[in-house]
């Protein structure tokens, strides 16, 4: 029995190997693949490390709905809906609209104080953010009209908004812009390395991302919160209601052919988790949720790379012009469609092919050596691969620390240098939790949040 199952093994072997060459050339075509994806990406860093988009001053003041959704958020929504109301906007202008979603506690009731429209819900399956939002713009259409608004905010409950925000998004917004996002700063960075780790994410995402797409005036990517739209797109209701709404929103902006621009001077803080498990779950969200829209959204954003159904040529509009419009859209999804590919998971999944299976069953098979040596070799040099892009990690840590200190909180010396050799970890939990969002049923839970910090406490640039 022993005898022939080494004999089966070996067959299998002797198959494997000769699948190595194929193998390495598809490999090949995929690691070309995921090339392309990232190709432009250096560009958008250095473009971003010097420019963003300036808006001048607005002419006419827009009529907004602010929307917040909130699930037993009683300790930070009050010191939200106090930055609201201290905002050097209009106060006749903005109508701000709370749903208490699921709530035990006393958010509804400390929304109804400080003057906030706010419905309860009540629905303990459909629960995650999207399913809220869904439910508070029908109630705003039934009672208000969602087109009486020229556009919403969105917001979470833990956010504050610095004094000037939604004058300075009134500035993107009177100038066309049809959906801008915000500059997220964070009001508790200080509290830890996992809560220094989200502010550097969105930091990054910011100077490496957001900038440079909006100089560019393409379509940056819509991140949970601290964005406006215009109520064209609500004209028929909210419909994203997956684990990362926001996602699925930017893709079909994006196929709509919707621009959606970055503020730099609009700025809002966000509270970020500081507990490693409450870290670990999210990022678990995020993970199912990314490969959710891309399973959602990823086949419309490749078809309309090559397929342009939405740039039509207007009456007298000369070629060129056209050319550049369809060209631009085509790209704004081909950009979109590559932040939705999950390379992650399709590289490992190539490395354990080509590198784990197929090249030692080749080395013991054609070149005489055995299994274990052979997969030793591989993974020194993975794990080479790896410390090198920690470090590099590490300095665009310390390049975010320095780019950006006038604008983030202040920490010790010894702090900050703890937060960037830390700083990498953010980015392994991600990896990992995307291969484990492959197999593992993923369920919406709330971010607990209780920070105190109002607006008047922190240090403003």
């Amino acid at each position: 029995m022993g005898e022939m199952m080494f004999e089966i093994l070996g067959r299998v072997a002797v198959v494997l190997a000769d699948l190595y060459h194929p193998g390495k050339e598809i490999g090949a075509v995929i690691a070309g693949f995921l090339s392309i994806l990232i190709f432009h990406k250096t560009a958008y860093k250095i473009l971003g490390f010097f420019f963003t988009r300036k808006f001048k001053p607005a002419k006419k003041m827009h009529k907004y709905g602010i929307c917040i959704a909130a699930r037993n958020e009683e300790a930070v929504i009050g010191n939200l809906l106090e930055s609201i109301a201290q905002q050097d906007y209009k106060k006749e202008l903005l109508t701000v609209f709370v749903v208490a979603d699921n709530c035990d506690d006393r958010t509804g009731a400390i929304a109804r104080e400080y003057g906030a429209v706010c419905y309860e819900r009540f629905n303990k399956n459909e629960r995650t953010k999207g399913y809220a939002l869904k439910y508070l713009f029908e109630q705003i259409e039934r009672d208000y009209g969602t087109q009486n608004f020229d556009g919403f905010f969105i917001f979470d409950a833990d956010n504050l908004l610095k004094r000037d925000y939604i004058s300075r998004m009134n500035d993107s917004f009177d100038e066309g812009c049809k959906i801008i996002t915000s500059y997220r700063n964070t009001k508790n960075l200080s509290e830890g390395w996992i809560a220094s780790n989200y502010a550097l994410h969105w930091i990054r995402s910011i100077r490496h991302n957001h900038r440079a797409r909006s100089v560019l005036k393409l379509a940056t990517n819509i991140q949970g919160t601290g964005f406006l739209f215009a109520s064209e797109i609500v004209k028929d209701g909210w419909k994203y209601t997956s684990l990362t709404e926001d996602r699925a929103f930017t893709a079909d902006s994006v196929v709509e052919g919707y621009e959606i621009t970055y503020n730099d001077a609009a700025v809002f803080y966000d509270e970020q988790p500081a507990d490693l498990k409450v870290a670990l779950r999210q990022r678990l969200r995020w993970s199912k949720g990314h490969l959710q829209a891309f399973g959602e959204s990823g086949g419309k954003l490749f078809k309309h790379i090559f397929i342009d159904t939405y740039t039509k040529k207007e009456k007298g509009e000369v070629w060129w012009h056209y050319l550049y419009r369809t060209l631009k859209y085509r790209f704004m999804s081909f950009d979109t469609f590559a932040q939705l590919v999950p390379r992650n998971v399709i590289a490992l999944f190539k490395w354990i092919v080509l590198n784990v299976i197929l090249y030692p069953c080749f080395c013991m098979e054609v070149l005489g050596l055995d299994y274990l040596s052979s997969l030793t070799g591989v993974i020194v040099a993975r794990l080479g691969y790896r410390v090198t892009r920690y470090f590099y990690n590490i300095l665009t840590a310390v390049y975010l620390f320095l780019v950006e200190h006038r604008r983030i909180e202040k920490v010790s010396i010894w702090k900050t240098l703890l937060y960037c050799v830390m700083w990498p970890v953010f980015d392994i939990i991600g990896r990992y939790t995307q291969y484990a969002a492959l197999f593992m049923k993923v369920e919406w839970k709330p971010i607990p949040h209780k920070s105190r910090v109002r607006i008047g406490d922190l240090k403003l640039s």
